[in-house]
């Protein structure tokens, strides 16, 4: 694990797992007498407007808590283990691979150092439950500098579920990022049709031809765009070529309809679009969706034929322009359903994969054995 501070983390092309779109929250924190702790999760960057004052202070757009002191006059100063915190809820269960912390404009009132923890608490646990629960540190105590974003790296194998920030001794720091790999429980979506291609189930944008004005992870985002900078849209192309962005899905299956949304995107829309699946085990291609024109600020629903397993599908947009959104309705394949439960079950916390095993009557041992590169064992926890 590396507490470096770099300026060009390659993990912040990750998802999110904090983000207020995929459902996180501040479900605890002892102290945000200043400004509110929830403010960590906001998606845009921290800003800071001088002079708005408001009853309590210079109104900041971060989490701050109060001053500490000490217990008396002749030890004013806090003691070494009095310190603040905030509990943050994942929007999505997943494995961590960078923090970012974040003390955007506060420069005289930043802490002098944090940590971030981890926990694994399936369900929905209560303030209580999750401070009585196992916390491992995911970067440990570390000097920050003022008015800084913070990467931290994390090579950590284990999917978590809440993140706790920890600052010594208070202070305020403006936004909290915690970026990795989604794991959904298989569980939860046994038998299902969903889409594919959600970062919520695990779907990434994994490579695209440009991202000249706005990003291509945001193709597979949580929602509706509600402008045109909340989709992906390329440079205009001078040349005879057309842009791109290949998606890996959650898991391999059968895409059965895609939504191509062009809303907001009223004079920069792509003419045509296409979808080509590509099933990583045999490296077979398949076109989903032969070249179809498309229309501005539009949301294109089509049905797919079913039966072509894939594991990727990448979107051609002829040239160039703009998309909001793409959905890929679908349901895992047998083996895609498989690989997804290998992924989750390797990384649950033992005490978690034992549990899991035993509520379905199931031998511990697999637990013990991991990683498991075979599912026969663990695949009546899933498939009904």
């Amino acid at each position: 694990m590396s507490t470096d501070l770099t300026s060009n983390a390659p993990f912040t092309e990750l998802v999110d797992l904090a983000s207020r779109l995929l459902g996180a929250g501040v479900v605890a924190t002892n102290e945000d007498t200043f400004a509110d702790a929830e403010n960590l999760l906001v998606a845009k960057p921290a800003e800071f407007r001088p002079h708005t004052f408001g009853h309590k202070g210079q109104i900041m757009d971060g989490w701050e808590s109060r001053r500490r002191r000490g217990a008396s006059a002749e030890q004013p100063h806090p003691t070494e283990d009095d310190h603040d915190w905030a509990i943050v809820r994942l929007g999505v269960a997943g494995r961590v691979r960078g923090v970012v912390v974040d003390t955007a404009h506060f420069t005289g009132n930043y802490p002098e150092t944090a940590s971030v923890q981890a926990a694994s608490v399936p369900g929905h646990p209560s303030p209580e439950e999750l401070a009585a629960a196992e916390w491992t540190d995911l970067v440990p105590r570390t000097r920050l500098k003022g008015d800084t974003a913070h990467h931290f790296p994390v090579d950590d194998p284990t999917r978590w579920t809440h993140v706790r920030l920890n600052i010594w001794p208070d202070g305020g720091v403006a936004r909290l990022r915690v970026h990795g790999e989604v794991l959904p429980d298989p569980r939860d979506l046994a038998g299902l049709t969903f889409d594919l291609a959600a970062q919520e189930y695990g779907g990434v944008a994994e490579a695209a031809s440009d991202r000249y004005f706005s990003s291509p992870h945001n193709l597979n985002a949580p929602g509706r765009a509600t402008v045109m900078g909340d989709g992906w849209e390329t440079r205009r192309r001078r040349d005879k070529a057309n842009d791109w962005v290949r998606v890996a899905l959650a898991g391999g299956g059968e895409v059965l309809a895609a939504e191509v949304d062009t809303s907001c995107f009223v004079a920069n829309a792509p003419g045509w679009a296409e979808l080509v699946g590509t099933d990583a085990e045999s490296g077979t291609e398949t076109v989903l969706l032969p070249r179809t024109r498309l229309q501005p600020d539009t949301r294109h629903r089509y049905r797919l034929p079913a039966g072509t397993p894939v594991t990727h599908v990448r979107i051609n947009v002829y040239p160039d322009g703009g998309l909001a959104r793409l959905r890929l309705t679908g349901r895992l394949t047998p083996a895609g359903q498989d690989a997804l439960a290998l992924r989750w079950f390797n990384a649950l916390p033992l005490r978690e994969a034992r549990e899991a095993l035993a509520a379905a009557g199931l031998p511990t041992d697999p637990a013990e054995a991991r990683p498991l590169t075979d599912a026969t064992a663990i695949r009546p926890l899933y498939a009904g």
